[in-house]
């Protein structure tokens, strides 16, 4: 797929997008997940943190899976190894997502042509916070 469309989908999810469950947040704030997710959150996105070692994380509720979320989420953002990533595809598309996207180094053809099969948009080994950064100075 070429740049254009790649950058094409990722304006369409940032812009489109409110609701994202972050698979993998840690309430470590030198892991990368925290430095994202909270960067969402300071630019009015709503965030569901999704991991089973925590009550809450950010002050929010965590979620032990994307199916215990009690709202709709429209993207999965993917803080796991790469060889991790298929069973939350598979999670994502029971829900309903409409988007996931692996952060940056997490890289799974598989897991990413099933959800493109089922529908879902997908981003893959990019970080969103750098993604959200690059688009906000092009406006």
């Amino acid at each position: 797929m070429n740049d254009q469309k790649i950058n094409s989908r990722i304006i369409h999810i940032l812009e489109n997008y409110q609701k994202i469950a972050v698979v993998g947040l840690s309430d470590n704030p030198a892991r990368d997940s925290f430095g994202v997710a909270t960067h969402m959150l300071r630019n009015g996105y709503q965030v569901f943190p999704v991991n089973p070692n925590y009550e809450t994380v950010l002050g929010i509720t965590s979620y032990s899976t994307l199916k215990h979320i009690p709202e709709e989420i429209e993207l999965v953002d993917i803080f796991r190894k790469s060889d991790m990533v298929l069973p939350i595809i598979d999670e994502a598309i029971q829900i309903g997502a409409r988007a996931v996207w692996m952060q940056l180094g997490v890289i799974n053809q598989r897991a990413a042509q099933k959800a493109l099969s089922a529908g879902l948009e997908v981003v893959m080994n990019r970080c969103w916070k750098v993604e959200y950064s690059r688009y906000v100075r092009s406006l």
